[in-house]
Formats: C-alpha cells, sequence, structure tokens
C-alpha cells in the first residue's frame, strides 16, 4: 500500500510527523506492504497571501501525478490537510469520478474541517502560535478560509453532505480534545477552549454535522415580548447519508511532542497508542460493510461519559434575493414559551463574527447544559437591520417541537444554518404618477 503523508499548512519539516510513518511500518509491516510516502506541499507553494485552499488541491495534484502517478494511495493528513484533500477530491472526482479516485483511504488527524476560532485572530498572532502553524506566518488567502463561517467551508462541507457516500476513498477523523499546556497563549484563550485540542474544536473537526434552511412564512406569531413577527420555518434538514467514521482520541493535543496527536508517537510507545492502534484498523478497512462496523465502533468510544462536550452552529442570514444581511442581532430562545435567559449558566462558551462575511455568526455552546433546556425547546429570532424604510426586513423568529434540540443541536457536531428573509419593499420605491400631477413628485415620497 502506499501512504501518503500531508502536512498541514505552512509545516517546513517532516519532524512533523515525529516517529509515525516508521511505527505504522514497524506495526503493519507483517499484515500491509507499506510504502511511505511524503508531499510536502511548502516544495510546491509559497505562504504568500494569494494562495488559496483550491491553489494547494492543485498543487497536490500536480505533486500526486509525478510522485505517484495513477497509482491507488492512502492518505494521512494532518490538520488543514484534511481539508486540501477533500478539497482535490471535489475539484478532480466529483460526480461519476468519485468511483475511480485512486485514493483509497483519507485519515485526518485533527481537521479543521469547519475551521478553527483561532483564524480571527490575523497573520502575525497566529504565526506565534506553534501548536497551529508550527511558528511560520500563514498567508492571508488560508486564514480567510479557516476562519469561522467562511464561504470556502460552506461550499466545501455543502457538497460533502450532499455526495458523500461509501463508493470510493473511505474516510476517517481523529482528534483530540486535550490541552498541552506548552502551547498555551495566555494573551488569547482559545489555545485552552473546552471540547478542543487548542487549535481544532471536536465538532469542527467532524464530519457528521447537519445544515438547516430556515425560510421566512406569510404568517405572524407572538413572540415572547408580545410582538407580532415572522415566523422561520424549517423547510429543510440535511444530514449526510452515511455517518462518517469519527472518534475522540484520549489525552490527545492537536500538535507537540508530549500530547500531539501525531507529534507524540514515537515507535517505542506505539503500541500503547490508541491513535496508533485506530490508525492501523482504519487502513485495514476494504469494504463499506467493514467500514461501517469500525464506524459504529469508533462512535461508542466516544460514548464513554466525557465532558465538557460542546457544539457548533454556524449562522448566515440573507434575504430572497440572494443579498447578505450584514446587519443583525440573535436572541437565543428556549423553554416552553419560547424566551431568552433560561439557559443553564455558562451555557454559551464563545461567540464569533466572520470578518470577511458579516452576515454569518457562529455560536459555540457547552452541549451538555443546552440539552438540558426545558421540555427540549430551542428558538431564536433574527433582528434585522434596516427594519424600516424604502427596503427592510421584518423580525423573524424559530421556534422548535419539543425535544427537537436533541437532534437539531448534537454533541461534538456542527449545526449550518441558512436564514432566509424576505426583502420587503416600499410601494412608494416605484410609483405611477397621474397626469395631473406631472413635474414635482417628491411630495408622494414623503408622505
Amino acid at each position: 500500500m502506499e501512504l501518503v503523508f500531508i502536512h498541514g499548512w505552512s509545516v517546513t519539516h517532516t519532524d512533523t510527523y515525529a516517529q509515525l510513518p516508521q511505527a505504522l511500518v514497524k506495526l503493519l509491516g507483517d499484515e500491509i506492504n507499506l510504502t511511505i510516502r511524503h508531499i510536502h506541499l511548502g516544495r510546491y507553494i509559497s505562504f504568500d497571501d494569494a494562495v488559496r485552499l483550491t491553489d494547494i488541491a492543485k498543487a497536490f495534484n500536480d505533486a500526486r501525478l509525478e510522485l505517484l502517478g495513477e497509482k491507488p494511495f492512502a492518505v494521512i493528513a494532518h490538520s488543514t490537510g484534511g481539508p486540501v484533500i477533500r478539497q482535490w477530491l471535489q475539484t478532480f472526482f466529483s460526480g461519476d469520478n468519485f468511483a475511480r479516485c485512486p485514493l483509497t483511504h483519507l485519515i485526518m488527524l485533527a481537521p479543521a474541517n469547519h475551521g478553527s476560532a483561532l483564524a480571527q485572530l490575523g497573520k502575525s498572532r497566529v504565526g506565534r502560535i506553534k501548536s497551529f502553524f508550527s511558528g511560520v506566518e500563514p498567508g492571508q488567502g488560508i486564514l480567510d478560509w479557516l476562519e469561522l463561517g467562511s464561504d470556502g467551508q460552506y461550499d466545501l462541507n455543502r457538497y460533502w453532505l450532499d455526495n458523500f457516500s461509501l463508493n470510493g476513498p473511505l474516510p476517517f477523523v481523529l482528534t483530540g480534545e486535550a490541552i498541552d499546556s506548552q502551547f498555551y497563549d495566555y494573551l488569547n484563550s482559545y489555545t485552552g477552549e473546552e471540547g478542543s485540542d487548542g487549535v481544532v474544536r471536536v465538532a469542527s473537526a467532524n464530519l457528521n454535522f447537519s445544515h438547516l434552511l430556515l425560510t421566512e412564512t406569510a404568517h405572524t406569531c407572538e413572540g415572547f415580548d408580545k410582538r407580532c413577527i415572522a415566523a422561520l420555518k424549517l423547510s429543510q434538514h440535511s444530514i449526510a447519508s452515511q455517518q462518517t467514521a469519527f472518534e475522540v482520541i484520549k489525552s490527545a493535543s492537536h500538535s507537540g511532542s508530549r500530547k500531539g496527536i501525531m507529534g507524540s508517537v514515537t515507535v517505542r510507545n506505539a503500541k500503547n497508542k490508541s491513535v496508533v492502534q485506530r490508525i492501523a484498523q482504519c487502513l485495514k478497512v476494504t469494504n463499506p460493510q467493514q467500514y461501517r462496523q469500525l464506524a459504529n465502533e469508533m462512535s461508542q468510544a466516544n460514548s464513554i461519559k466525557r465532558k465538557p462536550r460542546a457544539c457548533m452552529l454556524v449562522v448566515r442570514v440573507t434575504d430572497d434575493t440572494g443579498l447578505p444581511i450584514e446587519d443583525f442581532d440573535i436572541l437565543l430562545l428556549s423553554g416552553p414559551k419560547f424566551v431568552p435567559g433560561e439557559f443553564s449558566k455558562g451555557f454559551m462558551l464563545d461567540k464569533q463574527k466572520n470578518h470577511t462575511n458579516k452576515h454569518v455568526l457562529t455560536f459555540y455552546f457547552n452541549a451538555d447544559k443546552l440539552a438540558k433546556v426545558r421540555e427540549g425547546k430551542i428558538g431564536f429570532r433574527v433582528e434585522p437591520r434596516p427594519n424600516s424604510g424604502m427596503c427592510y426586513y421584518h423580525s423573524a423568529e424559530f421556534q422548535s417541537e419539543t425535544n427537537q434540540v436533541h437532534d437539531l443541536l448534537q454533541a461534538d457536531q456542527t449545526t449550518m444554518v441558512d436564514i432566509i428573509l424576505n426583502r420587503q419593499i416600499n410601494p412608494k420605491v416605484f410609483s405611477l404618477v397621474p397626469p395631473d400631477l406631472a413635474g414635482d413628485f417628491s411630495q408622494l415620497v414623503n408622505n
């Protein structure tokens, strides 16, 4: 088996893999004839601000053709390397080509599939966080993709949701939720965030996620303050038809020689490293039945009591003409009367608005506390602006069914939400002026 290692973005040395390649050769030598390959993307591209994830995917395709031709191969990708290979799959093997892809296994270690909260800190600060980019200042184009709520993530994840099947490469996601104190940045709390490995949240790594489409309806409903507002209808709730194999590895952080999910592996400790044992099992899977069996085993491992568990909600607000609504507030509601302020203390872990896409807001919740809302009911109200004038929007509110919170917001997962509001146009924007009022018609507009 040809096994290719793909480093995360801005890694400049194969030391990032520690001794994982050698450990796998030693562990699987009698069962699988492994040939270890490295594609070091830093040789093919620069850390220039202009480089995008799609550019790296194309560079990877050139690199693998040069190294392997059309030979079948498996990939172990760390951090941003996971989305790179997923983008490569979408770019070169979409549709009917998926089944003909030479990639057999895609094993992602701590992948930022839904981005990283650290990306919003900016190039210079992120470059100083060794656990993220190994101390190398990253390009702005990649940071823009990694920022929570980016268009690149949205497009790639919606494509994955609609197209993932077991008729092609078999994907596996392994991530940690331990914090290595040697990488803790006292100037920013994200490196010690609950439910993350110090760089990537568990919910962000997980490729088991959902998408909700909420559309404004013509009828109105009573809100918590008795105002009459538009209702948001759950028009679509999409989940992948097949579960992606996913496991949270105990005591694993994003990087580092002490706890790093990959960086702490040595030939000597490999037998006692659960991540190595799991990678070996993943590489032995050869058909959908074996895949589903291993995915279930990994899911059961995740069910072992872990606290705190978290979930992520990525909300993007647009109107029915496709325009982004950048000025808005969202009030979170819960309980039988759908009022704010009834959540358990500490349920909100973080809230972040995308710098580029100001119509996208990402919430980070303590999933265990969120699941305790009364009657399992959750909702939220969108207060958009402008709310009056020639073109404006109505406030709108979504109210879940009883116990629906457990379906909409699951621990260790991300929920993507599209809210579409109706753009209201004042009749005075265009009017037919009677012949007897020809001339100055400003009075019609002002009245």
